[in-house]
């Protein structure tokens, strides 16, 4: 029996050198924590691919030295302030991190979208347009002042990721600080007692009245025919399937409710009904008369762009050709138009006397 006592107080005793044992936290501790998570703010972020939410310290500070409940007995000065959260701290409320500005180019290797999927796969006319509206903002980028175009675009405020903080312990700066504790919700605790009420009444049901006892019973057996009927659909869909298989070589293929045993809705698993499918050499012919159809197709269009392109060319000639005809006719017309000029000089008529005219 002494030998045990004195083992006793060996383990009671704090060995030099090591850390005491850290209490457990206490109702207050508690108490601020809710209290802080509910008035500071806090965002969101993700810390080793977890999602998390942080706050500043120096907020946290503010906030209890001046608007909290404790500023006039627990929180007087900032440095008291320190020891609580510091405290808090070691009682794994929350824990120190690092805050580390996150460059475009760490941006565009986690994303991988150096270039866009969409922008890959956009037509060619999209992509005109595209520009010729870059064009046009441009442009009236340009009209606008300088103190306008500042107004317009705003600055971008830049991202940050959280790494672990060496040093485990509350500072009063802009450190961020990650949440551990989180309260549980009070509709966690009704979901919970109506849970249990749940279980006790399944316990207690021989004490329930007999028509309900009956009810419940006559439920229970429809819901298990109703798994039996499933059941039994989905194999005897298996052995139709199987059957023209075998009996059609291959060819035919039926499916009985395809949608059963598909990841959809309850509704949607029983439609369509049916599924049939052909797979045969005519199946394969049809397919090649297709893929010729689409070829036939994309070489007619392109003779119909050659034969455009020829056909503009010939009306381009044509249209030169009158274009000259008309030249030359307007040269004819300006040269008889110089002989009636000459014509109404006078040198076309003669002047006879009077002696002559007796004759």
């Amino acid at each position: 029996m002494a030998e045990r006592k004195k083992n006793r107080k060996r383990k009671d005793e704090i060995l030099p050198g090591t850390k005491p044992p850290v209490d457990k936290p206490s109702k207050e501790e508690y108490a601020v924590a809710k209290w802080i998570r509910k008035n500071v703010k806090s965002k969101k972020t993700k810390f080793a691919s977890h999602n998390v939410e942080y706050f500043t310290g120096s907020r946290a500070v503010d906030a209890l030295v001046e608007n909290s409940p404790w500023n006039k007995t627990l929180f007087e000065t900032r440095e008291q302030v320190d020891e609580f959260l510091n405290t808090m701290l070691r009682h794994k409320f929350f824990h120190r991190a690092k805050k580390v500005v996150v460059t475009e180019e760490e941006l565009n290797k986690l994303r991988g979208l150096k270039k866009k999927v969409k922008d890959c796969c956009r037509d060619d006319n999209n992509i005109k347009k595209d520009k010729d509206n870059e064009k046009d903002n441009n442009n009236e980028l340009k009209d606008k002042d300088d103190d306008t175009i500042k107004d317009v675009q705003p600055k971008k405020k830049p991202k940050v990721r959280l790494e672990m903080h060496m040093e485990q312990f509350f500072c009063d700066c802009n450190d961020a600080y990650v949440w551990i504790y989180e309260p549980i919700p009070i509709y966690y605790w009704f979901f919970g007692t109506l849970v249990v009420l749940g279980a006790i009444g399944v316990c207690l049901f021989p004490l329930w009245p007999l028509t309900i006892r009956h009810g419940v019973y006559y439920l229970s057996v429809a819901a298990a025919g109703f798994f039996v009927f499933i059941i039994a659909l989905v194999i005897i869909r298996e052995i139709i399937c199987c059957l023209l298989r075998v009996l059609t070589f291959g060819r035919h293929y039926l499916y009985l409710l395809p949608n059963l045993t598909e990841d959809v809705g309850f509704f949607a698993s029983f439609w369509p009904l049916y599924k049939y499918e052909y797979h045969g050499p005519d199946n394969d012919k049809n397919k090649n008369k297709k893929k010729k159809r689409r070829k036939d197709k994309d070489s007619d269009g392109e003779e119909n762009f050659t034969t455009q392109g020829e056909s503009e060319t010939n009306s381009n000639d044509k249209n030169n050709k009158q274009d000259n005809k008309d030249d030359k006719e307007d040269d004819g017309s300006g040269e008889d138009g110089s002989e009636s000029e000459k014509s109404n000089t006078g040198k076309d008529f003669e002047i006879v006397q009077h002696n002559e005219l007796d004759i």
